[in-house]
């Protein structure tokens, strides 16, 4: 039943990155100049100098809260590129500091996705979901684009709790996110993210011919979003090769050489037909 997301590996950068739209999109007039300073450097991708420049704002009385958003923030995207154990554990000691109520309401979210990632990072999958979650609540503060990303990321671990839990309530999870990726096409028919992952879900939940039939709408649905047709297509297609059609194979036909012939014809002639 694996099958690691192409789409989730892609994007786990930017999900990380989204606190950087905060940091420019948000006037500060306010702000101590160590802050302003630490975004600054945190959206340049120098989380070193962001962490030394939010330690001098977080002695300032009134952003110390903001300032140890920052750091774990930093301390995060750290963790991220060198897997450093005390980087997650420096995260996690900042953003427990970090009151909501002294935060501006989208470096709320900012904290909450914090948390959910420093959950997701210590493997805690099913509890980084419920943060996920409700970040996607307060979504409409994010842009579009960011907001996918978040989805995704509370689809993979909802996707990595299924796969690290027991058999028989696999089913019930994949059936979430395949009800909430249901409702999201509803408002975003072109959403790459909802479109793959429906697919995806449908298939966890052991609805093979379903699965099948998305993964072609996926594929048709795509051109309504051109800026992510080319990649979503790419993940469909290694979805549909790797796993769908082997698994479908086994089911269809006592010759599954033959089964699997015939699926990637009838495949191949989707993708022809709607180049």
């Amino acid at each position: 039943m694996r099958y690691d997301s192409p789409m989730s590996t892609r994007w786990i950068t930017a999900l990380t990155m989204i606190v950087a739209c905060t940091i420019t999109g948000v006037a500060r007039a306010a702000e101590p100049p160590a802050l302003a300073k630490a975004r600054t450097l945190y959206n340049e991708s120098n989380f070193e100098g962001a962490i030394d420049a939010a330690a001098v704002s977080r002695r300032q009385a009134g952003w110390a809260d903001a300032s140890a958003l920052v750091i774990g923030r930093s301390h995060l995207e750290r963790y991220r590129q060198r897997r450093d154990p005390k980087d997650l554990a420096a995260a996690r000691e900042a953003l427990i500091t970090v009151r909501l109520a002294m935060l501006m309401p989208r470096d709320q979210v900012d904290l909450i996705i914090g948390l959910g990632l420093s959950l997701y990072h210590g493997e805690l999958f099913g509890a980084a979901g419920n943060l996920f979650d409700t970040a996607l609540t307060r979504g409409t503060m994010l842009p579009p684009r960011d907001r996918r990303q978040l989805l995704d990321w509370w689809a993979t671990a909802l996707d990595r709790q299924a796969q690290a839990g027991p058999a028989d309530r696999r089913r019930a999870v994949f059936e979430r996110i395949a009800a909430r990726m249901d409702e999201e096409l509803k408002q975003d028919p072109g959403g790459a993210v909802a479109l793959y992952w429906r697919a995806v879900a449908t298939r966890g939940a052991g609805d093979l011919s379903g699965a099948w039939d998305y993964a072609i709408a996926g594929w048709v649905q795509s051109t309504l979003e051109p800026d992510t047709s080319e990649s979503l297509r790419g993940d469909l297609d290694r979805l549909v090769q790797q796993a769908l059609i082997p698994e479908r194979s086994r089911l269809l036909s006592r010759d599954p050489q033959e089964a699997v012939s015939t699926l990637r014809n009838e495949w191949e002639l989707v993708k022809q037909q709607w180049k």
